[in-house]
Formats: C-alpha cells, structure tokens, sequence
C-alpha cells in the first residue's frame, strides 16, 4: 500500500502535495439544533423535529460552521413586478435558501409583514417609494442578496 502521483511515482509523507490552512476551531457556546421534517410515511403527524447538531462547548473547525450556512439564497422571480408608488403590493418572491430570510428592502426601505412560506417562497408588502425601477435586497442569514431592478414603482 501506498500513496502515488499521477505519474506513478511514490509519495513520501515529506513531499505529501499539500499546504497548511488554517481553520479555526470555534467552541460552541450553545447548544445549536438543526431542524429535521418528518419522513413521508413515519405515522407522526406533519412537522418537524429538532435534532442535536452540536452540544454546548464542542470545538468546531470554521469550515464546518461556514459549510452550514452555504450557499447563499438566491432570487429567481419577483411577482407582480410593478406596483403603485403608495406600496401596499403584496409581492411573492420565489428562489433558494429563503427560509433564513429577514427582512426585504425595496430600494433603501424594508418591506412589511415578511410571512416565509417556505424555503423557496416568501411574501412581503411593499413600502412606498419613487417612481422607477427600485432593487430588492433579501436580508437572509447566508448574506444579503439582491436583484436589481427587481421591483418598478408606477
């Protein structure tokens, strides 16, 4: 047994092909639950269950925390695309990774009444705002996200 290039030649430990990273270990200060849904067909009713992820001082390398949380949301679609400058339009936005969402901008200003629906679908009212197209930003726990021009006011 052995270790070999490409090429075939041997690889000694000393010449192993890699290079230090540092990665470091970060101590939990909580116990950190990751939520589960229940599987089709278990006889439990629709939900969800909590399941220990990492215990109260357990040191984790920041890559694995970092893995968590990656990848970012995403936006796919903003419907209506259009409203009135006064707000008030409920608007559905559809993507990735929403669950972990916020807050919603419209241009500088937040949305009202965030409901998540899911993690591909949430739905926001919009504030007022100037005539034209304005940016929605995403405020989720990955980072924000934006789709330019994304909502117009009329």
């Amino acid at each position: 047994m052995g270790y070999y290039k490409e090429d075939g030649a041997r690889i000694k430990k000393v010449a192993f092909p890699a290079v230090a990273a540092a990665d470091v270990p970060m101590r939990i200060t909580e116990d950190v639950y990751e939520t589960r849904a229940y599987g089709p067909g278990d006889g439990r009713p629709e939900g969800s269950r909590h399941h220990l992820l990492f215990q109260a001082g357990t040191l984790v390398p920041q890559s694995e925390i970092d893995r968590l949380f990656a990848p970012a949301a995403t936006l796919a679609t903003v419907t209506p695309a259009t409203g009135p400058a006064a707000g008030g339009t409920t608007v559905t936005i559809k993507g990735t990774r929403l669950d972990g969402v916020s807050g919603v901008n419209f241009g500088a200003t937040l949305g009202t009444e965030l409901k998540v629906i899911s993690a591909t679908e949430l739905r926001v009212k919009t504030p007022a705002g100037s005539a034209g197209a304005a940016n929605v930003v995403v405020a989720a726990d990955t980072g924000n996200v934006t789709k330019t021009g994304g909502f117009t006011y009329a």
